[in-house]
């Protein structure tokens, strides 16, 4: 994390990787956010999953070990395990490990014929799939929320060709993904009147104090959140509202007014590009599900 820090504010673009939002603090306001009247992915997937969810859970067969990467509350998936037949176990991965440990609690008491393996790792890095003691048939890949748009596209395209090796031949990787739409729909999702979002946001300078000696004043920055029309993405910035230095472990920043530090990339896809890229990384569109207002699409896909 350090050393990620200090890379990505020595920029001429200050940034910061976006998987540092999530410790405890910031995985429980994230599923504030998700809770947001402007925030339309969560129900809306919610919607399209609980409308669809047998028939993806018959494409998925039975005896399947679901691997879920940035599994957070793990809200989202309980529908789906209630479906799954006979599912071999399921193994939640995410990166704030005091948080996936309650949850893994939580789920397993819920579900106990359910074998819950939870991993905290970064599933942007290699991990290790533990077995679990019944047979599996297949290993599928879940990814919902539409994460997947946070990534840049090439790293995006690498995820999706790691998911392909850890379903192996004969698995699958079941994905959700926001599709492009209005301007002003996606401008409120990101700025929320509420401000839970710009607090998200903050909460990785807090957690850079909190973590690496940081001492970063979060009055002295503002939350901003922008559709970046050439790339097709909602960016998200902290920018500087004054004149001022910060320094994390004897590195020293400075940061003039208006300046930002770029946190997060939310890209925003057709049904036909995710499905290109897609292509390119080995995988081909099996199934896709999507809302009657074509906002959001899951997609089940198997290697070619």
């Amino acid at each position: 994390m350090l050393q990620d820090v200090l890379s990505g504010l020595s920029g001429d673009q200050k940034t910061l990787p976006s998987k540092y939002f999530y410790d405890e603090r910031g995985s429980q306001l994230f599923d504030d956010i998700c809770e947001l009247d402007e925030y339309y992915v969560t129900r809306t997937e919610a919607a399209l999953m609980s409308t669809c969810v047998r028939e993806i859970a018959e494409v998925i067969g039975p005896n399947a070990l679901l691997v879920e990467y940035g599994s957070g509350s793990s809200i989202k998936t309980k529908l789906l395990l209630q479906n799954l037949r006979q599912p071999a176990g399921y193994v939640p991965i995410d990166i704030s490990g005091e948080y996936l440990n309650q949850v893994g609690i939580g789920l397993q008491s819920e579900f106990p014929h359910i074998e819950v393996l939870p991993v905290a790792a970064d599933f942007t890095k290699k991990f290790h799939v533990p077995n679990p003691r019944s047979g599996v048939g297949r290993k599928v890949v879940y990814f919902p929320g539409s994460t997947i748009g946070n990534f840049q596209r090439h790293d995006a395209l690498n995820l999706l060709q790691d998911m392909s090796d850890v379903a192996g031949q004969t698995g699958g990787v079941l994905i959700g993904v926001d599709l492009d739409k209005d301007r002003v729909v996606l401008h409120a999702a990101y700025n929320d009147a509420r401000g839970v979002t710009a607090e998200f946001n903050l909460n990785v300078l807090g957690r850079i104090n909190r973590e690496l000696g940081g001492n970063f004043d979060l009055s002295k920055f503002d939350h901003k959140a922008v559709f970046n029309e050439h790339e097709s993405r909602i960016e998200m910035h902290l920018i500087s509202n004054c004149e001022q230095t910060v320094d994390v472990q004897g590195a020293t920043f400075r940061f003039s007014t208006g300046e930002s530090i770029l946190t997060e990339y939310s890209h925003k896809y057709t049904v036909d590009t995710f499905s290109r890229m897609a292509l390119t990384a080995g995988l081909a569109a099996r199934n896709v599900w999507t809302d009657p207002n074509e906002m959001f699409a899951v997609f089940y896909m198997e290697r070619v």
